[in-house]
């Protein structure tokens, strides 16, 4: 039996005016998985425990089957361990994301204009974070660079009590009312209001403007954590597994469960990404005597991050057409016997352009059953209605992999 794994980061929205009241799942053409629907099994699964923050952190942890209550200590020791950084057990590990603040006014009054400056690319990002480097690092602390906006600050022995938040979460907001709080907040603050002093007028960021671009003007630190343990994921369910995905939170945790993380050419994070190339990167895993493959796709987490209504739908699309329809075809042709999931990490509403802990839509559909449910589509109030729930999010890949009872008594 072989196993997918197909993750749209953020599907699962609330119904948006502009697209006739329906959500992004509904208006969107997705006939594969819409087939997947019918001849499988359709609910809902509440992927991030009560009193959690809801990120793909969280999330994706709970859908690799480990309880967040008992595994996450911070989101950035994945990412950490993606990098190739190997952390002490007294390091405390952060995101360190390049942004776009609005200028011209002091820093506290400036606003959150995009959290990921502009999709900027891992080249140019990586110059600006050898700046940041050189001008921020003392002895206990460095910054590494990683994807995109996407890097990592690691502070040895660092305090362990925060309040720092994600720069996604306050996007067109002013910034004074989200800066660092806790034990020793103003050095985390002062790193980030140096950085924008010298990040403005690096050459980087000059080119970038005068391509009309969002310039990288300041870093934002938020994430933070330590070391994590797992427990291996190859030995838990007797597979031989791996994951693929563009960014360092998912490949960090794949590692971190003891599997390995396939790289795919032109796998960006966005809605530019290789959709069509990581699925056939996840068959040629198959083929080649792999059991199990996560595949997690970004891209409709952020266009809603971005209020890009339109991306989000498409983005979807893209997901139906070059992932689940080229993996189904590639398993179907191989006559093996298989199970293929789908389904969001969490929620992230366009609304809002923040992620939600609301219950999500998943599908299960395995090669050997005759299973039809002919009204059936892949959707937000279509899964709900069935009656199949899974209050805690970790339970589903049991349920996937061993074939264990969702909590069909739990309300939803």
């Amino acid at each position: 039996m072989k196993y997918v794994v197909i993750l749209g980061d953020g599907m699962a929205d609330y119904p948006v005016a502009q697209l006739g009241g329906k959500t992004p799942l509904q208006r969107a053409h997705i006939p594969n998985m819409d087939y997947l629907a019918r001849h499988g099994t359709l609910g809902l699964v509440k992927t991030v425990p009560e009193g959690m923050a809801p990120g793909s952190d969280t999330a994706n942890l709970a859908v690799l089957g480990y309880d967040p209550r008992i595994y996450y200590s911070g989101r950035s020791p994945f990412e950490a361990y993606s990098m190739g950084i190997m952390l002490k057990d007294t390091d405390i590990a952060f995101r360190c994301n390049l942004v776009t603040l609005s200028q011209g006014k002091p820093y506290e009054e400036r606003v959150m204009l995009d959290h990921g400056a502009g999709e900027i690319s891992s080249q140019e990002a990586r110059e600006l974070i050898a700046t940041v480097n050189e001008e921020l690092s003392r002895l206990d602390i460095k910054f590494y660079p990683g994807v995109g906006y996407r890097h990592l600050m690691v502070w040895s022995e660092g305090p362990y009590e925060w309040k720092l938040t994600p720069p996604h979460d306050i996007l067109g907001r002013q910034i004074k009312d989200y800066l660092p709080a806790g034990s020793e907040s103003r050095a985390i603050e002062d790193m980030m209001r140096l950085s924008a002093q010298f990040l403005g007028g690096h050459v980087i960021n000059k080119k970038r403007e005068a391509a009309g671009k969002g310039p990288a003007n300041s870093i934002w630190i938020w994430g933070e954590g330590k070391k994590p343990l797992l427990t291996d994921f190859n030995l838990k369910y007797d597979v031989r597994g791996a994951v693929i995905s563009a960014v360092d939170l998912i490949k960090g945790m794949g590692l971190c469960a003891g599997m390995e993380s396939i790289e795919v050419e032109g796998a960006t994070g966005n809605i530019n990404t290789n959709f069509s190339g990581k699925a056939r990167a996840a068959l040629e895993w198959l083929q080649a005597g792999g059991d199990f493959v996560y595949i997690h796709i970004e891209a409709p987490d952020e266009c809603a991050h971005m209020y890009e209504i339109e991306n989000k739908v498409k983005a979807i699309e893209l997901i139906d057409d070059q992932v689940v329809k080229v993996i189904k075809a590639g398993l179907d042709r191989s006559g093996e016997a298989y199970k293929l999931m789908v389904l969001p990490d969490h929620a992230t509403p366009l609304a809002l352009r923040t992620h939600t802990s609301d219950p999500v839509p998943f599908i299960i559909y395995e090669s050997t059953s005759s299973t039809e449910a002919a009204s059936h589509v892949y959707d937000e109030d279509c899964a709900g209605g069935t009656g199949v729930y899974f209050a805690e999010g970790h339970k589903l890949m049991d349920f996937f992999l061993r074939g264990s009872a969702p909590d069909e008594t739990d309300p939803l």
